[in-house]
């Protein structure tokens, strides 16, 4: 008989195996914030010696650090405390939106060391001008983390639209089709900074990026860990983003979470992208500054005065971040009747909007939601953490690289 067996993987190596267990250490003691040897040992089922030789190469690495003594109540020793350096390997995240440019870089605990962000209008300007100007303000982020002896292993860039193979295929509230961004940033920053080495540049959605951060920094790192959720981030658009089991789902081609041009109605207003009736021209940032009697163009300060003017009971408000809430939740509770998540997440200009738009979306999904598992007043529904944004995201998913192979980074870094 043929056998139609697929070929198995050859077998690891040395240096594989040691590669991986490199990263294994490292990440036990990020886990844990602080760690002895021994606890690192007992935890990722090596032994003492072992885990003693890897990490005096990740302390040589510049990876670890250890001070002091830690006393763990039993007989023997105290341990030294290892924990992740907070100089060297860092990840650069640049998020590129509608009306600000926001940069950070994060050191290997997944901390936000520096931050520029700048409010400006994106619509309407050539894209390699707005790259240019990412790059510029990525230049001087750059040069903040130098002084904190933070060296980025790479950057990506988070943006609003469809992001492909380094490509934004679409972004309609810019006005982008087919651009490159990777080439172009990758490009303006070279020139910002001269006889630096070139980063690795990567991209992704900004909703995907923010997304992350929310599964590693917030609702998916607390007490009780949310593993599964759909995230929407308001802004001038509204973007979204589905976590399944811990990983990011992105669908045939990239382009899973597009949730703001779902359609909220057929009969709607025309869309940017072309169709009628999108759920973010009923709760995108525009229609909410529209509903509420403001300028629709005024951009953050507008939200500003928004959550202002609902938190004195101004009724055109309330009732506008009202309309906007029974939207967003009729068009959530098919999606979620759909992939059946254990929580919604509501991150941006949502966030702070929440105590007005929450409990109309809340009640829809109640209404809607078929298996009856969204009682009212669930917390199913809840607003985004503090913690995390779509810049601190694709920064930390530069980090997350090297903590993978810090081996491999040690060899890049040395070329």
């Amino acid at each position: 008989m043929k056998n139609t067996a697929h070929p198995l993987e050859p077998k690891a190596d040395k240096d594989t195996v040691r590669r991986h267990n490199l990263s294994l250490v490292l990440r036990a003691v990020r886990d844990e914030g602080e760690a002895t040897r021994a606890a690192v040992a007992a935890r990722v089922g090596l032994t003492r010696a072992a885990v003693s030789s890897l990490v005096e190469q990740l302390l040589a690495g510049g990876f670890l650090t250890e001070q002091g003594k830690t006393f763990s109540g039993q007989a023997g020793r105290p341990g030294t405390a290892l924990r992740v350096a907070r100089s060297g390997p860092a990840g650069l995240g640049v998020e590129i939106n509608i009306d600000y440019v926001s940069v950070c870089v994060v050191d290997l605990a997944g901390t936000d060391r520096v931050r520029l962000t700048e409010h400006v209008d994106n619509r309407g300007v050539a894209p390699a001008e707005v790259l240019e100007r990412a790059a510029r303000i990525a230049a001087r982020t750059l040069g903040s983390a130098a002084e904190q002896d933070l060296r980025p292993a790479g950057a990506r860039l988070a943006l609003p639209g469809l992001v492909s193979g380094g490509t934004v295929r679409q972004a309609p509230n810019l006005g982008w089709n087919q651009v490159a961004a990777e080439t172009l940033f990758a490009r303006a920053l070279d020139a910002q900074c001269p006889g630096r080495p070139a980063l690795p540049v990567g991209s992704d959605n900004e909703a995907n990026a923010a997304a992350l951060a929310e599964l590693w920094f917030g609702v998916g790192a607390g007490p009780e860990p949310v593993r599964g959720f759909l995230y929407l981030t308001g802004e001038i658009g509204v973007g979204g983003a589905v976590v399944v089991d811990g990983e990011l789902l992105r669908g045939a081609h990239g382009f899973a979470g597009e949730i703001g041009h779902a359609m909220a109605d057929a009969e709607g207003p025309r869309c940017r992208c072309g169709s009628r009736g999108c759920l973010e021209q009923y709760a995108g940032q525009a229609a909410l500054l529209r509903g509420a009697g403001l300028d629709e163009t005024a951009g953050m300060p507008g939200v500003a005065e928004l959550e202002r003017r609902a938190r004195a009971g101004d009724a055109r408000t309330v009732a506008a971040l009202e309309r906007a809430g029974r939207m967003l939740g009729l068009v959530v509770s098919g999606a979620v009747n759909l992939l059946d998540p254990e929580a919604v997440v509501l991150g941006g200009i949502y966030r702070p909007l929440m105590p007005w738009l929450g409990p109309a979306a809340d009640r829809e999904l109640t209404l809607r939601v078929v298996s009856g598992l969204w009682p009212a007043g669930s917390g199913r529904l809840r607003a985004s953490s503090s913690s995390g944004d779509a810049a601190r995201g694709a920064a930390a998913a530069v980090v997350r690289d090297v903590v993978a192979d810090p081996a491999g980074y040690a060899v890049r870094a040395a070329n």
